[in-house]
């Protein structure tokens, strides 16, 4: 799963969810994505499962673009522990998204393909989502 190699504090403090999302809001790899409608918390485990539903439709035909990491640590404490004693060990890592932020990019499939991966991928993550495509050059 993913989770970072080295940081320089290990326990952070609850990370705010943001109101719409100012980068990360565009298209910038693939011809296809999937965008957040919604805020909440991402956890590695559900990026991991999103990421690997992508890759087992894709069968080496196009290509994946995964645009947010789950940089934020959260702590749990141990369930018979006694209050104080400090915060407690890391349980897991997420990413905090908001409105708008575009999650993955797909690219060198058909569309009705990539509407189809990218539906099933949206099913696994606790956030309403969106399929946006590139507008074609000659489009107004």
């Amino acid at each position: 799963m993913l989770q970072p190699r080295k940081m320089k504090h290990a326990r952070w403090h609850l990370p705010k969810l943001k109101k719409m999302a100012r980068r990360g809001t565009k298209l910038s790899f693939g011809s296809f994505g999937l965008k957040s409608l919604g805020s909440k918390w991402i956890t590695s485990r559900q990026i991991e499962a999103s990421r690997l539903a992508i890759v087992r439709a894709l069968k080496k035909k196009g290509k994946m673009w995964l645009r947010i990491f789950p940089y934020h640590p959260i702590t749990s404490k141990g369930s018979e522990a006694a209050m104080g004693g400090g915060k407690g060990k890391i349980s897991h890592y997420v990413f905090p998204i908001s409105p708008g932020k575009i999650i993955f990019e797909l690219d060198g499939i058909e569309e009705e393909e990539a509407r189809k991966i990218l539906k099933k991928v949206g099913s696994k993550l606790p956030i309403k989502t969106k399929f946006i495509k590139r507008p074609v050059a000659g489009d107004n």
